[in-house]
């Protein structure tokens, strides 16, 4: 099992720790530093994304339509 906890607070971090090395846990410590323009360009990739093909599963919406249209409405 992994457990992933994330903080700012080096105080709580090193309770946690103490803690964990007393129930013999493993312990990885990885420093993460988004700064800001890390984030914006994080941001950038993931909003000017492009797919290279087109989609795998068809047209939405005529899937839908052939899906529904069978179907009696109580109100028609």
């Amino acid at each position: 099992m992994e457990l992933i906890l994330k903080s700012n607070n080096e105080e709580s971090l090193a309770k946690i720790i103490a803690l964990a090395k007393k129930l013999n846990v493993i312990i990885e410590k990885k420093n993460i530093d988004f700064n800001n323009s890390a984030k914006v360009n994080l941001k950038n990739r993931i909003l000017n994304f492009k797919a290279t093909t087109s989609s795998s599963f068809g047209d939405a919406a005529e899937w839908q339509q052939h899906r529904c249209s069978d179907h009696e409405l109580p109100f028609s």
